[in-house]
């Protein structure tokens, strides 16, 4: 179930953002702008979850928001499940719209947005 679905969102993931740096970080893919955490996805229980941490910044109806930061995220159980013309837009919005991430310990939980 799961990995027909990670294998599909990697290889979007890195279509759709060139040049990013892709890395396996706290035991799940990411892929970073500048050393900021942009997209990646790790596998739960029932599904494998999308997550953009900017994505509350996106307005885009297909992403629920994720946590008490600016994340947001989109769960799959199959990889037809993928909204791909969604996910092409998604990506671009994740080059465009960045909160810092990288230098959250620094600021002491504050984030401010990059771009």
């Amino acid at each position: 179930m799961a990995r027909p679905v990670c294998d599909a969102l990697a290889a979007a993931i890195s279509a759709g953002l060139p040049g990013a740096e892709a890395k396996i970080w706290h035991a799940h893919p990411v892929w970073f702008l500048d050393g900021n955490p942009v997209a990646g996805y790790s596998r739960l229980k029932s599904c494998v979850r999308l997550l953009f941490w900017s994505g509350q910044s996106f307005d885009e109806p297909g992403l629920s928001p994720e946590g008490k930061f600016k994340a947001a995220e989109a769960r799959f159980t199959a990889a037809d499940q993928i909204p791909h013309g969604d996910l092409a837009r998604w990506l671009a919005k994740a080059r465009d719209i960045q909160w810092d991430y990288k230098n959250i310990v620094r600021r002491k939980g504050r984030l401010e947005r990059l771009k």
